[in-house]
């Protein structure tokens, strides 16, 4: 009976994660908490359910010094992405803050190669440029209302190319329980520290931040930070251990495909169900599926090439 490769399992991972983060933008929605409350909460809930989990201590006392400070200041981007992707939903809807995301793909293409130190690939760039025109058709044209949402969320796009490919970078290092409850950790103080200067930098996104939340929004925050932040946070540290990063962001373009399907079907966002949507959606499936398919054939030729030279030696 065969098994699957670890590239192919980190494969299935990542998706199952993106479906997952699919439902993010959908509870972000439900959830009646500003921005800033959520974010919070969302993370502190994360942060003590692997306190109580033995693996996250061992796992923390293995890590240098050194390392904690990088996964902190990790998740410090992880708490400023969060904060402008479920802005962008209340400043927009459910669908314009989840298709931003797939803005991620071709900057993680640049930004990749310098932080996590490989080299750079065209076809990866390529490859992310050509999600830009199933985006733009997938979120549509916009009412001028939501402009700086989709602002905002593009903002958020920045910060997943670049957290996402520093953890690329570091996550062989540390064990995934302790990594997520480092940089979650960290993103709750950051949270915590900048929620009195909001007003000043970011007006739309300024809260409350210590807000308890109702019997029905404590449900949907839960299930968001267990269900749709602790499993598939940690469960993506560990799919990158054998993938790029640009790999994983180019299989989250799914996310938004998933999160206006469920956003069409929980929230009645059907003006987003048009043959418009459908072809953004092909588009972007096409480039997803495309990725791996390409990454094969340069495998086999590399092999073709690098098979003869080996032989050549063994001869000499």
């Amino acid at each position: 009976m065969s098994t699957l490769s670890p590239a192919a399992k980190a494969q299935w991972q990542i998706h199952f994660c993106v479906l997952l983060w699919g439902f993010t933008a959908i509870l972000g929605k439900l959830i009646s908490l500003a921005a800033l409350p959520l974010v919070w909460w969302r993370m502190l809930i994360v942060v003590v359910a692997l306190a109580l989990v033995p693996r996250t201590w061992r796992g923390l006392r293995a890590i240098p010094p050194r390392l904690v400070l990088a996964y902190a200041g990790i998740g410090v981007l992880v708490a400023l992405h969060w904060l402008t992707f479920y802005g962008s939903i209340k400043l927009a809807n459910a669908s314009v803050g989840a298709t931003c995301i797939a803005l991620a793909t071709p900057m993680t293409a640049l930004l990749e190669p310098w932080l996590a130190r490989r080299r750079f690939s065209w076809r990866e760039l390529a490859l992310g440029v050509a999600t830009l025109p199933g985006v733009a058709l997938v979120v549509g044209g916009l009412p001028p209302a939501m402009l700086l949402g989709l602002a905002v969320g593009t903002l958020s796009a920045v910060l997943v190319a670049l957290f996402g490919s520093l953890n690329k970078r570091l996550v062989e290092q540390g064990d995934a329980f302790a990594v997520t409850a480092l940089e979650l950790g960290a993103g709750t103080l950051t949270v915590t520290a900048i929620a009195p200067l909001l007003p000043w930098l970011f007006a739309p996104l300024a809260s409350e931040v210590f807000i308890l939340p109702d019997a029905r929004d404590a449900l949907l925050v839960l299930a968001l930070a267990l269900a749709c932040t602790l499993l598939p946070f940690t469960l993506s540290l560990v799919a990158l251990r054998h993938m790029s990063a640009f790999a994983a962001q180019l299989a989250t373009n799914l996310e938004p495909v998933y999160a206006i399907v469920l956003a069409a079907l929980l929230l009645g966002e059907q003006h987003e169900l048009t043959p418009t949507f459908y072809l953004g959606a092909a588009l972007i499936l096409g480039v997803v599926f495309l990725h791996p398919l390409l990454e094969a054939r340069g495998r086999v030729r590399h092999a073709q090439i690098v098979g003869p030279s080996e032989a050549k030696q063994l001869v000499d």
